[in-house]
């Protein structure tokens, strides 16, 4: 069993930076990969970022490369989303996700077995 709880969520301005956080527990937490998704009104839930056990693999969704950051510390069992340069297309809630496995990225919600509440992130224009 893996239980999840995000952090880090508010309301920030367009072009305003914010650090999302996954903190994990129950066992084997350095054998998942964990990912960040994320589901605004009406939406699907969507893929946002994902990253390998030892954190070596990291891949994004287009919308978001090059603006935000996934990285992770086993040792804390945490799990982070750094965002920067956001844009209201941003807005939505915020799922950190889990699987336990030590082979590659999953990028489909279905493949992920443990889910945190979620954190509501508003970016205003």
């Amino acid at each position: 069993q893996v239980q999840l709880v995000e952090s880090g969520g508010g309301l920030v301005q367009a072009g305003d930076s914010m650090s999302l956080s996954c903190a994990a527990s129950g066992s084997a937490f350095g054998s998942t990969t964990m990912g960040w998704f994320r589901q605004a009104p009406g939406k699907e839930r969507e893929f946002v970022a994902a990253i390998s056990w030892s954190g070596a693999i990291r891949n994004y969704a287009d919308s978001v490369k090059g603006r935000f950051t996934i990285s992770r510390d086993n040792a804390k069992r945490t799990v982070y989303l750094q965002m920067n340069s956001l844009k209201p297309d941003d807005t939505a809630v915020y799922y950190c996700a889990a699987r336990r496995t030590v082979r590659g990225l999953y990028y489909d919600p279905d493949e992920y077995g443990y889910w945190g509440q979620g954190t509501q992130v508003t970016v205003s224009s």
